[in-house]
């Protein structure tokens, strides 16, 4: 079966949705539109949900609604509205500290009953390290390195408790076994943290781990530590690449690749006919205000934004990816893009109005999920991130009208067999590391 994602952002993907009638413009600070969304996708049966986060207030207030909400904090709530579906959130290893973000990531797994997810960053842009005491963005090699240590030291701060630690034996007088706590003692280039978690292993042992990072440092992150990968890829061929590297860097470290589920991102604008598809990309497109959408663009690509003509094609001396620190990955993305198919600015802003880079669809319930069945049979994705362009209503039709093709195609589930995150995603509850078994088994 194919894993679904709803990845929830305000009132909607396109950078314009807020500004369509039916839009509520202050949405995003909402609980019970993210409640309701959250409903929608749980009746689709999807696997999970997700809310991206930065340590920064994204863009200009007046492109787009500024400000959110903290995802962990929100997904506390939208825990006790829903049942099942699956629940994550971002977080940056850069600008948080270990011991501080397991435990919440541990107590919402504990509030959810087993259906927390991590997607891991290093966060890309100077801005959010002026926001913690630095000068200057880490260099992205210092980032990556580390997030691995980040997340070894929240993996034995999860593990920190045996499953068996918890007794509650009222008769005896004793409600814990503290033989059965480890505590990490860590100490490394980047932490240092003594442990215990003060909170007990959760119910899946810890959260899925999501990782979204598409450069080569990563990938290789990806390969070693991730359990599900948002992405964002414009071609198949381009998907079925990224697909079968990072397949092969699991292997290649002794991973099953099985225990990766790659989920490329789409976009998909849909209408009861094509022409009405197409009808809403395009007045969505309408409202994009260029001023705006050029000046993210050129702070992107390291240029002026006086150096990016509308009506012309991208300059032909931008930076390589070597010289970018940021987000490497989706400025090649967007980069390649705008080569490939000649798009003058105008018209790359308007493929990027819509997703930031990620595939964007326009057809009916059927096309939709037809182009999501050709990348899944094809090699290209284990599922998929959808990322409707206007909320509540694109998720709507997406459940209503393309979720039910896919499950008479045998190709999603029709209803939910597990309880935990990792259950719909397939995977086991991972073993604690530090359990001592024959001491376990003599208690």
């Amino acid at each position: 079966m194919l894993h679904l994602n709803a990845f929830l952002m305000g009132v909607g993907h396109h950078e314009a949705a807020w500004r369509l009638p039916e839009s509520d413009p202050f949405a995003q600070t909402d609980v019970e539109h993210f409640t309701r969304l959250a409903r929608i996708a749980e009746r689709g049966k999807l696997d999970s949900l997700f809310l991206a986060d930065s340590p920064v207030l994204w863009n200009s207030i007046g492109r787009r609604p500024g400000g959110t909400l903290e995802p962990t904090v929100l997904l506390t709530a939208l825990a006790g509205a829903t049942n099942h579906i699956g629940l994550i959130a971002t977080a940056s290893t850069t600008y948080n500290e270990p011991f501080n973000l397991a435990r919440r990531f541990a107590s919402l797994d504990h509030i959810s009953g087993g259906r927390a997810g991590w997607n891991i960053v290093t966060t890309a842009g100077e801005k959010a390290a002026r926001n913690f005491n630095l000068d200057d963005l880490p260099a992205h090699r210092d980032r990556y390195e580390r997030a691995a240590e980040f997340i070894e030291v929240s993996l034995k701060l999860w593990d920190s408790w045996d499953d068996a630690a918890p007794l509650g034996d009222k008769d005896g007088g004793r409600w814990g076994d503290d033989d059965l706590l480890y505590p990490p003692e860590h100490s490394g280039r980047h932490f240092r943290v003594a442990g215990p978690l003060n909170v007990p292993r959760s119910p899946q042992g810890y959260p899925l781990l999501v990782q979204a990072g598409s450069s080569e440092d990563g990938k290789d992150l990806a390969a070693r530590y991730a359990e599900a990968v948002f992405t964002a890829q414009q071609t198949l061929a381009e998907a079925q690449a990224f697909y079968r590297d990072l397949k092969r860097r699991a292997a290649q470290i002794g991973r099953d690749p099985d225990t990766i589920k790659i989920l490329p991102g789409i976009v998909p604008a849909i209408g009861a006919t094509e022409a009405e598809a197409r009808a809403l990309e395009e007045e969505l497109d309408r409202l994009i205000k260029p001023e705006y959408a050029r000046q993210q663009l050129a702070t992107t690509l390291r240029v002026a934004p006086e150096d990016l003509d509308l009506d012309k094609e991208l300059p032909a001396d931008l930076p390589s990816e070597d010289e970018i620190e940021g987000a490497k990955s989706r400025y090649t993305l967007i980069v390649t893009l705008a080569r490939r198919e000649r798009l003058t600015v105008r018209q790359l802003i308007g493929r990027l109005g819509g997703g930031r880079g990620h595939r964007t669809f326009a057809g009916t319930p059927e096309q939709v999920a037809d182009a999501i069945e050709q990348w899944y049979r094809g090699g290209a994705a284990d599922g998929f991130n959808i990322m409707p362009p206007v909320l509540p209503s694109g998720l709507e039709t997406f459940v209503d009208h393309v979720v039910p093709i896919l499950q008479r195609r045998g190709l999603f589930r029709t209803e939910y067999t597990g309880t935990t995150l990792r259950e719909h995603y397939g995977l086991p509850r991972p073993a604690n590391q530090f359990t001592r078994l024959p001491a376990a088994a003599n208690r």
